[in-house]
């Protein structure tokens, strides 16, 4: 056994301790994984590839909530009467993108006699939310469909409602009508309620009011703790498998990558703690052709967290005999150039990307494209939230409603209402999400045009680099790490891996080569 500023490695198990009197809380403790003696090229012993794995329990109850928002979703498209509406809905809305004009023509406002004032300075008619209240109660009592969703108390379906309102209100700038239909939502809804549908309803009206009051006073962008978010990272790495499919799925193909290499360098596009690489350090001080020496270049926000994150880095290769180096920069990906980066010839250069929405890591994309082209790299690998960033507002509420939905529900089937790490996670680390996708976000808002999915971009400018049948092991031993009964579900094809819950891919994996790099 041995120990190294907050590391300790047992029996070839990384164990991550935590560390006292730090600026930082390195808590580490559910990172390491077995490492199997006889294959010194893979994080675990080599199986037989699998297409599809599902950890499930036959008698476990369907989602509720976000089977409920995928059910409205899909009821709001599929009660469009013909192609030549979509298409008359796209040319007239230049081009936005489908799924917000069908929105938008299908709750549209109707008059009647229920609700007054939704058009200021109007001539007060009153309007109905027809179509809502229709799909709401066909998705609802539809008994034939056995979807289970009438379970729902009849509290939450009327908060979701309301939400779905509001959201239309502020798509068409009526920020009066969604100001009150928010103070409605606030007084209704508690963070700490005890179904996800409440606690969902209430961080999507926060972020809306937030969205509401940037509109009326100009864009705001919140000053963020990053000691808060990271110790919730770590709550969130310790209670759910998410994280650690990112890091361990990318930690294979890197090493994959890295084989019978002797220089090698890894830039990490928002490293944070580091809390994937002492995994990775470990297997490679111990590879049967000898350790390499490694470059890290660590970026990210807090030069002060780059700075300790290092040092505890430095500190474990050390004690593992790992020739090391790291290289931290203040700076996001898309602002800064080669010369920056400090790369050296004769490195075999990996790219890491765990991507995630809580704020804006990289900078403008199509920059952060045009210097991956140009440092070439030998890997890319990239783990990609399922939801689009772009698009018009109710492109993505519509979108992260569902997303983020599913994702309380993975964390309600774990942890109790009054769990304080799963309010830390929700508040800390799902909110921010949401608040930085419906308050901030937005090309509108910010001036840039955010992609909607990286794996189209970068199959346009490198080669995929299928997902090996090391990477699924490893994926496999993450989720065999909690209960089937959580609905966890893992899928392989077209070369990436995804995981997600229930029937929801929420999170993808993928690798990609540059064109350039001689084998």
């Amino acid at each position: 056994m041995m120990k190294a500023g907050g590391f300790e490695v047992v029996n070839g198990v990384v164990d991550m301790m935590q560390t006292h009197h730090e600026p930082i809380n390195w808590d580490y403790s559910s990172v390491g994984f077995p490492v199997a003696p006889s294959s010194n090229n893979s994080l675990v012993p080599a199986v037989k590839p699998m297409i599809m794995t599902e950890n499930r329990c036959v008698n476990l109850e369907r989602n509720e909530l976000s089977e409920w928002v995928e059910n409205i979703a899909k009821q709001l498209i599929d009660d469009l009467p013909d192609t030549t509406m979509v298409q008359s809905c796209q040319d007239n809305n230049n081009n936005v993108p489908v799924a917000a004009s069908f929105l938008g023509e299908l709750i549209r406002p109707r008059k009647t006699t229920r609700r007054s004032n939704y058009f200021d300075g109007g001539d007060h008619q009153d309007l109905q939310w027809s179509t809502i209240n229709q799909i709401t109660n066909v998705v609802c009592h539809d008994n034939g469909a056995n979807t289970g969703l009438s379970r729902l108390d009849e509290q939450g379906l009327s908060l979701i409602t309301l939400l779905l309102e509001c959201a239309v209100a502020i798509s068409v700038d009526n920020l009066g009508e969604a100001h009150r239909m928010l103070l409605e939502l606030t007084q209704m809804a508690s963070p700490y309620g005890q179904s996800c549908a409440e606690r969902v309803v209430a961080y999507f009206a926060k972020a809306m009011s937030s969205r509401v009051i940037n509109s009326w006073l100009g864009i705001c962008s919140p000053l963020i703790n990053h000691k808060s978010v990271h110790c919730a990272f770590q709550v969130f790495n310790n209670v759910s498998p998410f994280i650690k499919f990112a890091h361990f799925t990318s930690n294979q193909a890197i090493l994959d990558a890295f084989h019978r290499h002797d220089r090698v360098h890894i830039i990490d596009l928002d490293i944070m703690q580091g809390l994937q690489w002492p995994a990775l350090f470990h297997i490679l001080a111990t590879r049967l052709e000898g350790p390499p020496h490694l470059r890290m270049t660590g970026m990210g926000t807090s030069i002060d967290i780059l700075l300790e994150t290092g040092k505890q880095l430095s500190n474990f290769a050390k004690r593992l005999g790992l020739s090391f180096e790291f290289h931290p920069i203040a700076k996001k990906f898309g602002e800064v150039n080669t010369s920056m980066l400090q790369l050296r010839r004769g490195e075999t250069l990996a790219v890491h990307w765990l991507q995630h929405s809580m704020y804006d890591a990289t900078g403008p994309d199509w920059k952060t494209m045009r210097l991956l082209e140009e440092i070439s790299p030998r890997i890319i690998t990239l783990v990609e939230q399922e939801i689009c960033h772009g698009g018009s507002f109710l492109d993505r509420f519509v979108g992260s409603l569902h997303y983020y939905s599913t994702m309380f529900d993975s964390l309600g089937a774990y942890l109790a209402s009054d769990d304080q790490g799963r309010h830390r996670v929700e508040q800390c680390l799902l909110y921010r999400e949401i608040n930085n996708i419906l308050a901030i976000g937005g090309p509108a808002r910010s001036g840039e045009e955010k992609l909607r999915q990286w794996r189209d971009e970068l199959c346009n400018s490198f080669g995929q680099v299928g997902m090996s049948s090391n990477s699924m092991a490893q994926a496999q031993l993450i989720l065999n790490m909690f209960p089937p009964a959580h609905g966890y579900s893992l899928v392989q094809g077209d070369g990436t891996l995804m995981l997600g819950w229930k029937d929801t891919s929420l999170f993808t994996a993928s690798a990609w080569t540059s064109h350039h790099v001689s084998t």
